[in-house]
C-alpha cells in the first residue's frame, strides 16, 4: 500500500491540548505500552477529526491494525466529548453576551431509503440533526445532542430545552424562520413575501444579524469528518461533542 504524507490546518496547541489529555486518561487507568505515544495517538485522532480520513488509510499511515485504529480514535473521542459543556453550562456563557443567535443544521450521513426517521424533508438527504448557539461575533458556544434529520428545528430546539433555558435567563436570541412560535425569547423574521415599509427594514436588519451564525456553522463542518459521516448514528453525538470541546479549548 502506498502511504503518503498529510498536513492538518490545525495548530499545536490544539495538538499538545489532546496529547496531555491523553497521557492524562493513560496514568489514570495505569496503561503500560501502547504501540503509538500520546502525541501520536493524538495526531491519529485529528486526523480523523479533521481531515475526515478512514481508519484504514490511517492505520497503514500510522503502521497500526485498522482495530488499533478505531479504538484509539473511539478512546479519545470519548474523552474530549465529556468535556464539552452542556446546555446549562453554556448558558453562563450566554448570560455574559448581549445576544445569542441559534441555527441548526442536518449533518449528512450514509443511510438508505428504508432509514426514513433520518431523512431530512429540508435537506433532501439523510442526516442528523444539530442545534448550535454562537455568540454575536460567530463564534461557537454550544451544540446540542445530535437527533435523526426527519426533526424539525423547531422541534428540536424544544427537545433539548433551549426556548425554556433562553426565556429563564431573559437573553435575547436571534433565529430564522424555522423557529417561528418558539417564545418571546427567540426572535425571527416576519413572515410572508413582497413586505414594505418597517416589516421589510425589521428583516434585512434580521438577517445582518443572523447571518453571523453561519460563521459557527462553517466553523463546525470545517472538521470535514462532519460533511458525510459514516458511523454508527449512536456515535454522531459524541463525535460532535469532542469536536465542540477541542473548538472551545484552542
Amino acid at each position: 500500500m502506498l502511504v503518503y504524507p498529510s498536513g492538518i490546518d490545525l495548530s499545536s496547541r490544539t495538538l499538545k491540548h489532546l496529547s496531555a489529555l491523553l497521557a492524562g486518561h493513560r496514568r489514570r487507568i495505569g496503561s503500560r505500552w501502547r504501540r503509538l505515544t500520546c502525541g501520536r495517538q493524538a495526531m491519529l485522532v485529528l486526523a480523523h477529526l479533521r481531515c475526515g480520513d478512514t481508519y484504514a488509510g490511517l492505520a497503514a499511515d500510522f503502521r497500526i491494525g485498522i482495530a488499533t485504529a478505531y479504538r484509539y480514535i473511539r478512546e479519545a473521542v470519548d474523552l474530549l466529548a465529556a468535556l464539552a459543556p452542556t446546555l446549562q453550562q453554556a448558558m453562563t456563557t450566554v448570560r455574559k453576551k448581549a445576544y445569542v443567535i441559534l441555527d441548526g443544521t442536518v449533518l449528512p450521513i450514509d443511510r438508505i431509503a428504508a432509514d426514513r426517521p433520518y431523512y431530512s424533508g429540508k435537506k433532501k438527504h439523510y442526516g442528523m440533526n444539530v442545534q448550535v448557539l454562537a455568540d454575536p461575533a460567530g463564534r461557537l458556544i454550544w451544540a446540542s445532542d445530535a437527533l435523526p434529520g426527519a426533526i424539525h428545528d423547531l422541534t428540536a430546539a424544544r427537545v433539548h430545552g433551549i426556548p425554556a433555558a433562553l426565556a429563564e435567563d431573559g437573553t435575547k436570541c436571534w433565529a430564522d424562520k424555522a423557529y417561528q412560535g418558539a417564545g418571546p425569547a427567540i426572535c425571527v423574521p416576519i413572515r410572508g413575501k413582497h413586505l414594505r415599509g418597517w416589516r421589510r427594514r425589521y428583516n434585512r436588519d434580521h438577517a445582518k444579524i443572523r447571518s453571523l451564525g453561519e460563521r459557527a456553522m462553517a466553523i463546525l463542518k470545517s472538521w470535514r469528518l462532519l460533511r458525510k459521516l459514516r458511523c454508527s448514528t449512536t456515535r454522531i453525538t459524541a463525535v460532535v461533542r469532542a469536536v465542540i470541546a477541542l473548538e472551545l479549548a484552542t
